[in-house]
């Protein structure tokens, strides 16, 4: 450890990047990266949605997009809230306003995940559509969302990774006890872009584009779920646990975002194998012709 906090002195500093969490301020309205990065995320979604929609052998026609994008976003912030709450910060349930506090951060991919899931099921059955094919849809637009939002996790100087004396290390200010000097660290937000987003996007886009994925219910989610689980799982043996989970770390072994991931790797698992059963012919919902 001295030997890094040496070090530390010839890596990049994270204040020299002109990075800030706000993008402006107006009188009592401050835009933030973060919010900007669910704002990006939803739209250029909803976008490439549009574009996989026009394909043959579409789960629903465009008129549901907007719905669609409804019951997502609603899925994405309740569900990532308290998911949050219930997996990283339960001391939170005694003091409720806290909670609704949203611009304080605190969002769990794994509870966004599960809320999300529940806002599509909820919309396929109001519109009596395949459940699982819309979830096959959607899987391959979410990588945009995970990309931005650890761009602004990197901009906002959070989730940093653990200290390291790799050239590209990062001192961000204050992830020691004050008095102690910082020292370089894992920019491991960036490791998450990466593979969260860009990694995954080409994979999902692969699959969708270049073979006949999307006629297999299930396999384009299960690749989702499958590859975020293990790209995390990866990461987080460079990231910091979160603070109030590090003694949960030390005692288990690996941090709560790992055991998080380890039922989606198996569910990711799951789905991806077993697609090939579930190949019909494909009935679109948009145009007079099936796919076989």
């Amino acid at each position: 450890m001295i030997e890094l906090l040496a070090a530390a002195t010839g890596h990049i500093r994270f204040e020299d990047l002109g990075l800030h969490p706000d993008v402006f301020s107006i009188g009592f309205f401050t835009l933030r990266w973060y919010s900007l990065a669910y704002i990006a995320g939803i739209l250029i979604g909803w976008w490439y949605l549009l574009k996989l929609l026009a394909q043959p052998g579409a789960p629903m026609a465009r008129r549901h997009a907007d719905d669609l994008v409804f019951y997502a976003t609603l899925g994405i912030i309740l569900g990532g809230r308290i998911g949050y709450v219930l997996f990283y910060a339960p001391e939170m349930i005694l003091h409720p306003l806290r909670i609704l506090r949203l611009w304080d951060g605190g969002m769990s991919f794994h509870g966004g995940v599960i809320g999300t899931s529940l806002g599509l099921i909820l919309f396929a059955r109001k519109h009596k559509l395949d459940w699982l094919r819309v979830h096959d849809y959607i899987a391959c637009c979410v990588p945009f969302g995970l990309f931005f939002g650890r761009l602004a996790n990197f901009v906002n100087g959070e989730l940093w990774g653990k200290p390291t004396d790799v050239p590209w290390a990062i001192v961000f200010p204050r992830t020691v006890p004050f008095g102690i000097p910082d020292p370089a660290r894992h920019p491991s937000q960036l490791y998450e872009a990466g593979l969260e987003g860009l990694l995954l996007f080409a994979v999902l886009w692969f699959a969708f584009w270049r073979t006949k994925a999307r006629y297999e219910p299930g396999r384009l989610v299960g690749l989702f779920v499958l590859g975020y689980g293990v790209a995390r799982f990866t990461v987080e043996f460079f990231r910091e646990p979160d603070s109030q989970l590090r003694a949960f770390a030390e005692q288990t072994g690996l941090h709560m975002g790992q055991w998080l991931c380890v039922p989606m790797i198996a569910g990711g698992l799951y789905l991806v194998l077993t697609a090939p059963k579930r190949r019909q012919r494909v009935e679109p919902i948009a145009g007079p012709n099936s796919v076989a």
